[in-house]
């Protein structure tokens, strides 16, 4: 059993930035995958950034450039700096851990960027 807690979402303004957490507890094992995935009223959950345990990291075109993916193993927890926000990355962002072939997801943090 796996738990995802994410913190850090709120509001801000276009230009601003904000950095997320997420915290992974329960039967975890080392190897693993996370990342973030967003999810906007009405569209699919698509993915933001991922990085695997030994740090390949892998973006979306649309935050490149801009956001920044990291994760502490030792912790359990990964991170996502999102700097230069615009409009367009409102939603709801969530984490995800990925191990073998099972998946977990966390409840989400709302990112609302004003214009």
């Amino acid at each position: 059993q796996v738990q995802l807690v994410e913190s850090g979402g709120g509001l801000v303004q276009a230009g601003g930035s904000l950095r997320l957490s997420c915290e992974a507890s329960g039967s975890i094992f080392s190897i693993n995958r996370m990342g973030w995935y967003r999810q906007v009223p009405g569209k699919q959950r698509d993915m933001v950034a991922t990085i695997t345990s030994f740090g390949i990291t892998n973006y979306a075109d649309s935050v490149k450039g801009r956001f920044t993916i990291s994760r502490d193993n030792a912790k359990n927890t990964v991170y996502l700096q999102m700097n230069n926000l615009k409009p367009e990355d409102t939603a709801v962002y969530y984490c995800r851990l990925v191990r073998y072939d099972d998946t977990y997801w966390g409840q989400g943090t709302q990112v609302t960027v004003s214009s």
